[in-house]
């Protein structure tokens, strides 16, 4: 598989299907509309390059038929004709794809009716059923196929002793907690082209989490971690080489922080990782490429890149092409094993995510999203060397009417470049100034693209067209712009990291953009634990504040969080026995007493990341002062962010109903708790009011 660099030189990447949307009126997005929006997940070429198989989110629609999170379906995409076949749709779930080598089938992971945990599946692309040709006595987690197709390799967790769950089922249902989780084990088994059998576990130390087979079929590369739990997930995850034929570890790759794709040269001699660059680097994105010959040392490449590589696949032995995140959008370029790096912007207004390349490496499908879409599916043809989107799921979007959105830059007190993205508001007016909501992501090992930015938890296009400006600032600490600017908040927790987004709001109101007087601020995780500090040590900036699974005591936090050694590696730097004074004066409720901010307060019940104590502490504290409204509400059976079609929504709702009350009708007391869900959908809906 060779692929010419000097192929993606020369080409401009041209759009069909991607005009503007021109405004006719005020017909913006409604929460009713961020609910129904589709989007595609995953995109998978055939090798021969023919079909794209996409992995479609459709979600369940809140106040009809049973509540839950977004079903996820098949389609497969003609590369030629660019016309798209539902494959498996409906009620289902489809996990991880792959094509088989010959790109006449694609196996699946899904539960499917009948099924007591996920099952493996195969379904060929010229017509016929799926057929189940894998099942085990734990969910199918992960898999891959034998490149010549005569054996699986799978992730599932380990059994339990039937006398355990015995006991469960009689009440003895206690947890050892981070002691008793399931390890995910590697299982073998023999491929007859209808049937797995002969299933066997590999022996192997602690719990893995991917699993890869070499060109050859001879190795595995097996990506584990010490224990299951998500802070060793995050920090702790190495990369063993096994001999299937020896049955036995062969080489373990010196790797040390965060580790993001694996993937095997064409040789088999080689394995390129995405990682960090050492492991106080807050994310993943230079490349290491790892020598399985014992003569060439890893090397790490792109460490002063200013950028995060978010994918990657080998076109030759000594050839590579990645993605990455760099700044407000996404580049192309390919990386030779000696560091070359030969790079180029995409002419578009589209932000790419992930791709796929077929065999001879002359079709590139890729995932990407516009300021006026969601993600959808595009193919790039090296013969014409132009990007066609290939797949439109909300067609009606474009009877939406959309708020200009731009990139912005303001200079930090100290003398920073930041940089941002702003939504105008629908029929916005020079020279006028609007109530301005700011989003500010978690994290804050991540960033936000110029791309498309509404959904439940973000204000955007459904802001817009209510009047708001929408400002989403990427401070220091971000991802997008190299490990030095990612590692600048390490140790200062709450410090300058949010010093900038007081400039960039200041940077607001100076252009007569921002009403200072009606500044909102909201975001989760780490974005919540902004919204918290902006509702206490800056409230005197803001008007109203929504928090959602945020951060309000860092003493208490770093104790009861599932990733204290992230906490501690890439964040604080310090224990909370080596500095008590710092976690204190770097937690919200240290400031409660200046709190002026009507705040609202959301928080999953069983968030395992921030504890919800976090949040109750928050609003106890507040609600004994009362010195402005404050609302907590908790979302049983969600986690860190909400999954259910219901949560979703009643989220979106508080959120914008908040801003609303507070910033643009300008009230002096909380909203009525109760929400009209039947009149929020529209007609047709079967939900009630509180």
């Amino acid at each position: 598989m060779r692929l010419v660099g000097a192929i993606f030189a020369t080409i401009l990447f041209n759009f069909a299907c991607c005009g503007t949307i021109q405004a006719e009126g005020f017909n913006g997005l409604s929460s009713a509309d961020v609910a129904k929006i589709q989007s595609v997940q995953s995109v998978d070429i055939s090798p021969n390059g023919k079909w794209i198989a996409i992995r479609l989110a459709v979600p369940r629609i809140p106040g009809l038929g049973d509540d839950g999170s977004a079903w996820t379906e098949l389609h497969l995409v003609n590369a030629e004709t660019k016309q798209s076949r539902p494959f498996i749709t409906g009620e289902v779930s489809i996990g991880e794809i792959q094509w088989s080598y010959d790109s006449q089938k694609i196996f699946y992971s899904a539960k499917r009716l009948g099924d007591e945990h996920v099952s493996l599946y195969q379904i060929p692309v010229d017509g016929g059923e799926s057929r189940k040709i894998l099942t085990h006595t734990e969910a199918v987690k992960r898999f891959d196929v034998r490149p010549d197709g005569t054996q699986i390799v799978f992730l599932a967790a380990e059994n339990r002793q039937e006398k355990i769950e015995k006991y469960r089922s009689q009440g003895f249902n206690q947890q050892i907690y981070e002691e008793d989780d399931l390890s995910t084990l590697v299982w073998l088994a023999d491929f007859d082209g209808n049937q797995a059998v002969n299933l066997k576990a590999v022996e192997l130390t602690g719990s893995a989490y991917e699993v890869h087979w070499s060109p050859s079929g001879d190795h595995l590369a097996i990506v584990s971690a010490p224990t299951p739990t998500v802070d060793d997930r995050y920090m702790r995850r190495g990369v063993d080489v096994y001999d299937v034929n020896l049955e036995k570890i062969t080489a373990t790759l010196q790797t040390e922080g965060k580790l993001g794709q694996v993937c095997w040269s064409p040789s088999g001699e080689q394995i390129a990782i995405i990682s960090g660059k050492d492991k106080h680097d807050p994310a993943e994105g230079r490349i290491t490429i790892h020598g399985l010959s014992g003569r060439k040392p890893a090397k790490t490449h792109l460490t002063d890149y200013l950028g995060h590589v978010v994918d990657l696949q080998w076109l030759a032995q000594n050839e590579i092409i990645l993605l990455a995140e760099e700044g407000l959008g996404s580049r192309v370029g390919t990386l030779s094993v000696e560091g070359e790096f030969s790079q180029w912007k995409l002419v578009s207004d589209v932000v790419f995510t992930q791709f796929s390349v077929s065999e001879d490496a002359t079709r590139i499908a890729f995932l990407g999203s516009s300021s006026h879409h969601a993600s959808e599916a595009f193919l790039l043809k090296s013969k014409t060397k132009t990007v066609t989107r290939l797949t439109d799921h909300n067609p009606w979007l474009e009877e939406r009417d959309f708020g200009k959105q731009v990139p912005v830059e303001w200079v930090a007190k100290d003398g920073l470049r930041l940089e941002g993205v702003l939504i105008y508001p629908l029929g916005y007016q020079a020279g006028k100034s609007y109530p301005t909501i700011m989003y500010v992501h978690g994290g804050p090992e991540s960033h936000e693209k110029n791309a498309w930015l509404t959904s439940y938890s973000r204000p955007g296009q459904v802001a817009a067209a209510k009047g708001f400006v929408v400002f989403y600032p990427n401070y220091r600490g971000s991802t997008g712009r190299g490990v030095e600017f990612s590692m600048m908040g390490q140790g200062d927790a709450a410090g300058k990291e949010f010093e900038d987004l007081i400039d960039g709001i200041d940077f607001l109101i100076s252009e007569g953009i921002s009403d200072r007087e009606a500044i909102g601020v909201t975001g989760g995780s780490y974005g919540g634990y902004a919204s918290a500090w902006c509702s206490t040590y800056y409230s005197d900036r803001f008007a109203a504040s929504v928090m959602f699974v945020g951060i309000s005591d860092n003493l208490s936090k770093v104790g009861t969080t599932d990733i204290p050694e992230e906490m501690y590696l890439v964040h604080h730097r310090k224990r909370l026995w080596e500095d008590w004074g710092y976690f204190l004066e770097r937690s919200p409720i240290r400031y409660v007493e200046r709190n002026q901010t009507p705040t609202l307060i959301l928080h999953g019940k069983e968030d395992p990341r921030v504890h919800p104590s976090q949040s109750l502490e928050l609003h106890r504290h507040l609600k004994t002062l009362n010195q402005a409204p404050v609302r907590l509400v908790l979302y049983p059976g969600e986690g860190h962010g909400n999954r259910r079609a219901a949560s979703k929504f009643d989220y979106n709702l508080r959120m914008i109903r908040w801003m609303e009350h507070f910033l643009l009708n300008q009230k002096d007391t909380a909203p009525e708790f109760n929400i009209d869900y039947g009149k929020q959908l529209g007609a047709g809906s079967t939900a009630s009011a509180e």
